[in-house]
């Protein structure tokens, strides 16, 4: 073949992976905003794929199942979600790049729709079949994520050995505020109290620099 005839790509056009990659984001966005906004119970392909701009032919084709769908959605979201947090983190003023600044960050994010999303799904997996193994991977995921920025925002501030069970409990406490306060907005500032408290000990045990 002459070097007239051979195919190039036009300035500007998307190799195919490309096409597919940017399909994907699409989908796992809008599964994340389906979430967000209808809950598992009111999450369908049909509406993802309405949603993403996509042929449910499309969808299918990416992801076969909903639970599939879902699975690399949560990763995608969590992903998400940790980039923002770090970014926010860098942010913040000087005095409030510390352990209680960290945490006020963190309990503002769990009250942000996404991860109220990840929460109400978590707790779906308690009753429903489909979403069990789905929800436990997703709580020891977050775990992990939680732990990983932990080491990154405050290296070698605890012993390996107690940091896991540290954020576990943490992690457990602010869930449990975080059903509370999407119950009844914290009217009486029980859930500000407990976050203050918990603010007061973490800064015991890793005091600001």
């Amino acid at each position: 073949m002459s070097m007239s005839r051979r195919r190039h790509r036009r300035p500007g056009s998307r190799t195919q992976a490309e096409r597919r990659s940017a399909t994907r984001a699409r989908l796992l966005d809008a599964t994340a905003e389906t979430l967000a906004d209808l809950g598992w119970a009111g999450l369908s392909t049909t509406e993802v794929s309405r949603r993403a701009g996509v042929s449910r032919g499309a969808q299918q084709h990416h992801y076969p199942t909903k639970t599939e769908l879902v699975a690399a959605a949560l990763e995608h979201l969590l992903d998400r979600l940790r980039n923002e947090y770090q970014d926010a983190y860098t942010r913040l003023p000087d005095e409030q790049r510390n352990v209680a600044g960290a945490l006020e960050l963190f309990w503002a994010t769990l009250q942000q729709p996404p991860a109220l999303a990840l929460l109400e799904l978590a707790l779906a997996g308690r009753t429903d079949d489909t979403l069990h193994e789905l929800s436990k991977q997703l709580n020891d995921r977050v775990v992990e994520i939680v732990k990983e920025v932990f080491h990154e925002l405050f290296p070698e501030s605890l012993p390996d050995d107690a940091v896991d069970t540290l954020i576990r409990g943490l992690f457990a406490l602010l869930v449990g505020l975080s059903l509370q306060n999407s119950l009844d907005g914290d009217e009486n500032g029980h859930q500000r109290a407990v976050l203050n408290m918990i603010k007061a000990f973490a800064q015991d045990l890793i005091p600001p620099d």
